[in-house]
């Protein structure tokens, strides 16, 4: 539920050719429709953590899935090319707060261990239903296509009647005595839920009592945040940095200048990514967060100047670990009292990073193709060095524990 939102971005490719015609379009029109997301999703990271803490996780969902479905019906229904951008403005409006919440919310309900495999999970689903939704619009029109969108959100918010309340947030606005409802919901009436929600409510309460006055945005700047505001934000922007924006959008072009038709390139590569993905969920609760991250960033460094091997490699290792783990650890590192300005943070440097990639590849390429990706390998034998430095583990212990490990670190920690 929390990462349906994909979807959206295999929509422009294959139903190019059919809104131009329809609608008369320019190339100019058409452009700006396809990139218009990438405007919204910035808005939405730039309100995301404030509107989670302000209204809920359930709340937001319930927002977001408006969002989604209003957008699509905007663009299902389009006569002017002001209802398409509309709509995709709306869509990249969600992917921008859902990017955000889906993670925060995961973790937040999943037990300590399940958290990763649950989470690497949904960013599975993400990829099958981008892939499906891609194989779709080149059998299915346009309209029609937007109108089977729309239909997934539709049935969310049909089950978001359902579906239980953080109770890390619940804890955060005072409502303790829902805490411990919510969590026997979760984890089974039968189950002892008394330390886990003794915890919760301890740290939320030394949280509080920590605070010096200031609740605002700017806290996260303080000085024991440093450290955790530098991982979220490296391990979020390093991926976009090292090139997945520009593999993921031209793959086209990459698959051409290797002489491979596009059709088969975006049929591989999106089954090697779904393949990574599979064992990402495998493994992450067994390997650990940290030894997959580096394991990631070794293999995609060690391949970025081969043309057809690397792209390959590349979406099955970004599959693997990059996909989902770096929001895993982004959602896990800050204390309550400043998730939401987190979440703004890293959500943003991810997106920019992502937007400032994918207008550049092809740009990069008429320069130099293996330069280009010498540039992405130099990326990420950096975030290789980071990680291996700086990054510590964070499979097995809970959101409280890995939360106090991160405000006022020890390096020796770092491998632990």
């Amino acid at each position: 539920m929390c990462r349906v939102d994909p979807v959206q971005s295999g929509y422009s490719a294959p139903t190019q050719s059919g809104i131009m015609k329809d609608l008369n379009l320019s190339v100019a029109d058409y452009s700006l429709f396809g990139s218009i997301l990438t405007v919204g999703i910035i808005l939405g990271a730039l309100i995301c953590g404030k509107l989670t803490d302000l209204v809920g996780r359930i709340n937001t969902m319930w927002i977001i899935n408006v969002f989604f479905i209003s957008g699509w019906f905007s663009i299902a229904f389009a006569k002017v090319i002001w209802m398409l951008d509309m709509g995709r403005l709306l869509h990249g409006i969600g992917i921008g707060i859902s990017a955000y919440l889906g993670p925060i919310y995961m973790t937040e309900i999943t037990p300590r261990n399940l958290r990763g495999a649950v989470s690497s999970c949904s960013q599975l689903f993400a990829i099958v239903g981008s892939s499906l939704f891609y194989a779709l619009g080149t059998v299915v029109g346009w309209r029609d296509l937007a109108i089977l969108g729309a239909i997934p959100f539709l049935v969310i918010i049909s089950l978001l009647f359902f579906i239980p309340e953080s109770p890390r947030w619940l804890a955060k606005v005072g409502r303790e005595k829902e805490v411990k409802a919510v969590l026997l919901n979760l984890r089974g009436a039968e189950s002892d839920i008394s330390n886990e929600a003794q915890e919760i409510l301890d740290y939320t309460e030394h949280v509080k009592q920590q605070e010096d006055g200031d609740s605002g945005f700017f806290k996260l700047f303080q000085r024991k945040y440093a450290f955790s505001l530098t991982i979220g934000v490296a391990l979020i922007a390093l991926p976009e940095l090292g090139g997945n924006s520009g593999y993921s959008y031209y793959t086209d072009s990459i698959f051409t200048r290797t002489g491979v038709s596009s059709d088969f390139g975006f049929i591989t590569t999106s089954l090697v990514q779904m393949l990574g993905g599979v064992l990402g969920t495998m493994l992450v609760d067994v390997s650990g967060r940290r030894s997959l991250l580096l394991e990631n960033r070794w293999w995609e460094g060690g391949t970025s100047i081969l043309a057809l091997i690397s792209v390959l490699v590349y979406f099955a290792s970004y599959g693997l670990a990059m996909s989902s783990i770096p929001w895993i650890v982004a959602s896990e590192i800050y204390p309550v009292d400043v998730k939401g300005a987190a979440g703004t943070v890293c959500n943003l440097a991810g997106s920019i990073s992502s937007w400032l990639v994918a207008y550049s590849f092809n740009f990069l390429l008429q320069w130099s193709s293996t330069g280009t990706f010498l540039m992405f390998a130099t990326v990420t034998g950096l975030g290789f060095v980071f990680i291996a430095k700086l990054v510590p583990e964070t499979k097995g212990k809970s959101l409280e524990e890995i939360q106090s490990l991160f405000t006022d670190p020890p390096l020796k920690n770092s491998t632990s």
